[in-house]
């Protein structure tokens, strides 16, 4: 074509080779300055310069075979179960399995070899490793371990300016964890066995914590169950999973797990999530940043029992300074700050551009030649000539958005956890700044859970002995960031809560969704919004290893089918690379972080610039009476109400 830029057939070759390595059809591959990133079937890469060099074309054909590779040959199930639930090990345990991953292409095939290479050498520079790093730094075992298990996988040494680095603590992790690490190669194409090494090699070197020790036991029993089950047919499988899957023990055998059937670990999980009802035991705890897949909820729904709450007796809805002291808080408000320095000039010119588009509308309107109200000046000379004329006053007419209430739900889950949480912090704090401004009243809440494996909760139903379908079975933790009615000026601080360690943790949606709701129905203004923010499907382990896979989810769906049809209040969501429109019929779904200042801005004026529900000026929108009042008080006075 004429007219085709020189880049195109290069965008288009790349785009076809990482389907065909990914071995998925229908992967989108889209070009954009907002790359690298995948999510779902959705690969995002880095625009290539019109005057494409070989070294730059590798490197973007080597982030394309990452993201392949991960779909290829990466289980996100697998993977949450065994990962660390400590920040360090995490980080590591996530380094060595992207290791694992790619060294299977750049084993089978050449070229891939060599652009995996190009993107590694690339990323390391941009990060600042292959810099002399002094004896004072703290050193990246994420990416040294990384960087060994790629030797031992692939038998390519460190980038050269990584040698150094990798070399002096090479000596150390291979006295401690060489062995395992030696045992590595032979579990490559077992992601399950291969975990289990990990999580050995990071024992080994001290990175876990007593949480993670504890999940360790689960792993040996795991590995010893599979191990036994080699040779036999679906039914010893069944009868295998029963309740063992999950039990305490010792995962000091962990080594045994490379000798374990490769398709015993797919047999469990399925067995796991159509089967958790009948499970006895604790499920593996979750670690930050990363969520289980979850099944599709194309089940029977007939067959799905009614959503209920175990006991909601630890329960808590707190303030930031119920969880912080005011110096941490202050502390952490001001490495908020600085950590978004850029970002926030960014969503402060949107929030300017909302603003002025929310005073546009509240310049003032009039209805003229009316017979009471304000005398119209410029109708001075008729009552002169004529003081008895009619129709000679006006009126101000309200705007449509003055008295309204925007609710930000904030998901603080442990996969929001670094730059995602980040962002959302700093967009509802301008936001909140924006729209108070313009007379809008801003409330910002946040949801997770108190604990990783149930808290209390758990506890209180082990006790009594383990009573089938439980419901949800973890203690919410509901928090408050800013009221509606409080100056934004006294929450600004408290929003650096987001950045505490160890808060985010699971997340149980649909009732944040329908205690958010509660609030915004018991507010005086006409019009009330929420808009959730949330990176993904509803997981607690504690309740879906005891109840159907897809309880939380549909739940959820439940709860928003409400909302969106009986309720006065107007739901709109944003996903952070996470589909969210196959919940919301108002939703956007955003690839990066980076785009959330925008979504928010650009979706509210938006709504602003509409219609409220049930006609103008939002006097139609006032709480509903009669049946449909009753319908709503009965769905929306306690989760157990939904189905």
């Amino acid at each position: 074509m004429a007219d085709e830029s020189p880049t195109e057939p290069f965008k288009r070759a790349l785009a076809h080779a990482a389907r065909s390595l990914a071995e998925t059809p229908d992967l989108e591959v889209v070009f954009s300055n907002e790359g690298p990133a995948l999510y779902a079937n959705r690969a995002v890469l880095p625009h290539p310069p019109r005057d494409l060099q070989p070294r730059e074309a590798a490197r973007i054909r080597g982030m394309a075979d990452q993201m392949a590779l991960w779909l290829a040959h990466h289980d996100k199930g697998a993977h949450a179960r065994f990962k660390p639930a400590s920040p360090d090990a995490a980080n590591a345990f996530e380094a060595i399995e992207k290791a694992r991953v790619e060294a299977i292409g750049a084993n089978a095939l050449g070229g891939v070899r060599a652009n995996l290479t190009a993107a590694l050498e690339s990323s390391l520079e941009k990060r600042g490793l292959t810099r002399a790093i002094t004896e004072q730094a703290e050193p990246p075992m994420a990416d040294i371990l990384s960087l060994l298990v790629r030797e031992r996988l692939t038998g390519q040494p460190p980038p050269d300016g990584t040698r150094a680095l990798v070399d002096a603590h090479r000596a150390d992790i291979e006295a401690r964890a060489g062995k395992t690490l030696d045992r590595l190669a032979e579990a490559v194409d077992d992601q399950a066995a291969f975990a289990r090494l990990a999580r050995t090699v990071l024992r080994d070197l001290d990175m876990t914590d007593a949480t993670d020790e504890e999940m360790s036991d689960e792993e040996q029993q795991e590995g010893e169950d599979e191990a036994g089950k080699e040779g036999g047919d679906d039914k010893d499988d069944e009868e295998d999973d029963s309740g063992e899957s999950q039990a305490d023990s010792d995962a000091a055998s962990a080594s045994e797990s490379g000798e374990q059937d490769p398709n015993a670990t797919r047999q469990e999980t399925t067995a796991q999530d159509t089967e958790a009802g009948d499970s006895d035991e604790d499920p593996p705890e979750m670690g930050d940043g990363e969520k289980p897949s979850r099944p599709d909820d194309s089940g029977d729904a007939r067959r799905e029992p009614t959503y209920k709450v175990y006991t909601d007796a630890y329960d808590e809805i707190v303030t930031p300074e119920e969880l912080a002291e005011v110096e941490e808080l202050t502390r952490l408000r001001a490495y908020l700050d600085q950590q978004l320095t850029s970002l926030s000039s960014v969503v402060s010119r949107l929030a300017n551009k909302l603003q002025r588009r929310l005073l546009a509308q509240q310049n003032r309107a009039w209805t003229f030649d009316l017979e009471e109200g304000m005398l119209d000046a410029a109708r001075l000379t008729r009552v002169i000539i004529d003081p008895t004329a009619p129709l000679s006053f006006k009126q101000e007419e309200d705007t449509e958005f003055r008295d309204t209430v925007v609710t930000l739900l904030i998901d603080n889950s442990g996969s929001m956890r670094g730059r995602p949480i980040m962002v959302a912090a700093v967009c509802a704090d301008i936001l909140a700044r924006t729209l108070e401004r313009c007379g809008v009243k801003v409330e910002i809440l946040g949801f997770t859970t108190r604990a990783w494996k149930g808290g209390a909760s758990r506890e209180e139903w082990v006790k009594s002995g383990k009573p089938p379908h439980p419901g949800r079975l973890n203690d919410l933790r509901h928090i408050v960031y800013k009221s509606a009615d409080a100056p934004w000026r006294r929450a600004r601080r408290d929003l650096g809560l987001m950045m505490k360690e160890g808060l985010l943790k699971e997340n149980i949606d649909g009732e944040a969704l329908l205690w958010a709701h509660r609030r915004l129905l018991g507010r005086p203004e006409q019009r009330r919004i929420l808009m959730v923010i949330s990176d993904g499907a509803p997981v607690d382990d504690s309740t879906l290893s005891v109840n159907t896979g897809h309880y939380l989810e549909r739940h959820l769906r439940y709860v928003i089918h409400q909302i969106e049809t009986l309720s006065p209040v107007e739901l709109i969501a944003i996903g952070i690379g996470h589909d969210v429109t196959r919940y919301y019929n108002r939703a956007v779904t955003l690839a990066d972080v980076e785009q959330l200042g925008g979504a928010i801005v650009e979706n509210l004026a938006a709504l602003f610039e509409e219609r409220p529900r049930g006609g103008r000026g939002g006097g139609d929108a006032a709480p509903v009476r009669g049946a449909s009042a009753r319908v709503l008080r009965t769905t929306f006075s306690a989760p157990g109400a939904a189905q």
